[in-house]
């Protein structure tokens, strides 16, 4: 049986996305069986993978809203992972969804007939508290939870904890963190060092001892639609996502 992880985040901007297209690819390429699943309306995520989001027949929205089966919207990548893309249009879903049956599941009734397909499905939650969030906090087993070494980071993650226990008790009591990962770290920064610390204090081996590190080449990547893998192999972040993927898999061990 697949592992389901939502990558999320209340706060944007900590490198969520860029942590989900580019483990996606890393994990692909350790011969891992991924589907990647983009439940944010701006469909970055969609567009990192080389997907054009504009030109879309069938999207995640049509799968939440019952229009279309799994298959219709799954793409094949060329990098080697499925994904179910999106776009704008996913944004009228949440309002939509509210007045559906199991508003909150559908997408992981949606997901039940695929599982075994995959190794590991990776869902890029948006950075907000909203019905598609909570889909994808609903269907999965477990979260990555990238983050940023600042203190208002600090104060968005005891927020984020605080409603996993609620999703855990009203709606997926199986959910846990999987980890938090480090993203656009500077060790030179003496705030970054001190909230590393705090998080090792609180969080123990749930921080990856991977470190996704400030690099250019990473935020290039994506206006060529394409993962650090296929922009530039060698640089600083396609490394670290390497290394973040062999560790994923030494802690589930396949």
């Amino acid at each position: 049986m697949s592992r389901v992880i939502a990558l999320t985040n209340q706060k944007g901007g900590v490198g969520k996305t860029t942590s989900a297209v580019n483990l996606a690819a890393a994990l692909s390429l350790a011969g891992q069986r991924i589907l990647l699943i983009d439940l944010d309306p701006q469909g970055n995520a969609t567009m990192g993978c080389g997907v054009d989001k504009h030109g879309l027949g069938r999207s995640v929205y049509h799968l939440l809203l019952g229009h279309s089966e799994l298959n219709d919207v799954r793409v094949a990548t060329e990098h080697g992972f499925d994904m179910l893309p999106a776009n704008r249009e996913l944004g009228g879903a949440e309002v939509e969804l509210i007045e559906l049956e199991h508003r909150e599941v559908r997408l992981r009734l949606a997901l039940e007939p695929v599982r075994q397909d995959y190794d590991m499905i990776l869902i890029d939650c948006p950075p907000a508290l909203n019905m598609l969030t909570l889909n994808g906090l609903a269907a999965a087993d477990g979260v990555i939870i990238p983050m940023q070494c600042e203190y208002y980071a600090l104060e968005g993650l005891t927020d984020l904890v605080n409603t996993l226990r609620k999703v855990r008790l009203a709606i997926n009591p199986k959910i846990e963190i999987d980890g938090l990962l480090r993203t656009m770290y500077d060790p030179r920064s003496t705030l970054a060092q001190q909230v590393v610390a705090q998080l090792a204090q609180h969080f123990g081996d749930k921080v990856f001892r991977t470190v996704i590190p400030r690099n250019i080449r990473l935020a290039e990547a994506p206006s060529f639609g394409r993962p650090i893998f296929a922009y530039d192999k060698s640089s600083r972040g396609a490394l670290a996502y390497q290394e973040l993927a062999t560790e994923l898999l030494q802690r589930f061990g396949k």
